[in-house]
């Protein structure tokens, strides 16, 4: 990683990393409220930062056509899933990102096993895809709520003990398959905290504008809150690998949740470090010869290349070295608590 903020990106986020092997004790080792010591007024400004990285290094990963990245978001309702992948990805290329949303699953997948569906909308090389809920569904509302595990169509020694450590198993054997053959798995848990979680339903109640994201059903899962910290903090400890680790993001206050993403993303893109392809010998002499018949078309007291003219640092005409090519179109208490 050669670029010089490649370090302090990390050093960033290296207090929300898993640590592969750890056992995790969700309300212990982490603090929804957690920011850095950081401003308001300091984020935004480092969210900005954030948004220019991820537009340059997604345009040479598109060039590259080698490395494909899927971004896994992880939260309970009200968590701040739409609102970080809206500010996160609102500097990319939109061709270059497909957004999935999995809810209750069709008479069709449930007919399949149950990465099937996930399998489908898994991102090109050079792409990037973002799972809105993922395949950890499948170990978290599956585990809370054992009649979803009744509609899986399991066969009976498929449910006979063991059920979540062979799922854990399975999907850690899936992500490195998917890492061995050049597709990042970049996996991020929004944590929030009851009491944040409790404010935002009331304001979804409250607000006329946003009664439309509010649902009874959201308060009924609510009442699982005890249920689904266990489930987050064993699912954690037993799928966070050093191929795919997780990172747990505050989510209480939603700029500083937004600024991790974004450079938990940035980290992995950065790792990657795709380059611009370049051309060959034979290639080069073609452009240059196009160029000079462009050159020749020029209006009498026009500019033969206006582009040349305003960029010095461009390929002079008689360079024959390579040139960029186009391709078109994120035990210990791991954070301490933080209330300011």
């Amino acid at each position: 990683m050669a670029d010089k903020r490649a370090k302090r990106i990390a050093d960033f986020i290296e207090p929300l990393r898993v640590d592969p092997g750890s056992e995790v004790d969700l309300a212990e080792d982490f603090d929804p409220r957690y920011r850095a010591h950081l401003q308001k007024s300091q984020g935004l400004e480092l969210l900005r930062t954030g948004v220019e990285l991820l537009t340059e290094y997604q345009a040479r990963l598109a060039a590259q056509d080698t490395y494909g990245v899927l971004l896994c978001l992880q939260a309970l309702d009200a968590g701040g899933k739409d609102g970080t992948i809206r500010h996160v990805m609102s500097g990319m290329n939109p061709q270059g990102v497909r957004v999935s949303s999995f809810k209750v699953p069709s008479a069709e997948e449930l007919d399949h096993d149950y990465l099937w569906r996930y399998g489908k909308q898994l991102p090109e090389r050079g792409g990037i895809a973002v799972f809105n809920r993922s395949h950890y569904e499948e170990v978290l509302v599956v585990r809370v709520h054992q009649d979803v595990l009744d509609r899986q169509k399991l066969p009976a020694p498929a449910r006979r003990g063991g059920i979540w450590k062979r799922r854990y198993r399975e999907i850690n054997n899936w992500e490195r398959y998917l890492t061995d053959n050049g597709f990042k798995v970049v996996k991020i848990f929004l944590n929030l905290s009851k009491e944040e979680q409790r404010i935002r339903f009331l304001k979804r109640i409250d607000l006329p504008e946003k009664n439309w994201k509010f649902s009874a059903a959201d308060v009924h899962e609510r009442r699982f809150w005890d249920d689904y910290q266990q489930a987050f903090s064993e699912m954690l400890s037993a799928t966070s690998t050093p191929w795919a680790p997780w990172y747990v993001v505050p989510a209480d206050r939603k700029w500083f949740a937004r600024i991790c993403a974004s450079a938990v993303l940035v980290h992995t893109l950065m790792e990657i470090d795709p380059q611009y392809p370049t051309v060959g010998k034979r290639a080069r002499e073609d452009l240059l010869a196009v160029r000079r018949e462009l050159e020749e078309e020029a209006p009498e007291g026009a500019s033969a290349d206006p582009y040349a003219a305003g960029h010095p640092d461009s390929v002079a005409p008689g360079d024959d070295g390579g040139a960029r090519g186009k391709k078109k179109g994120g035990g210990k208490r791991r954070h301490g608590r933080d209330r300011g």
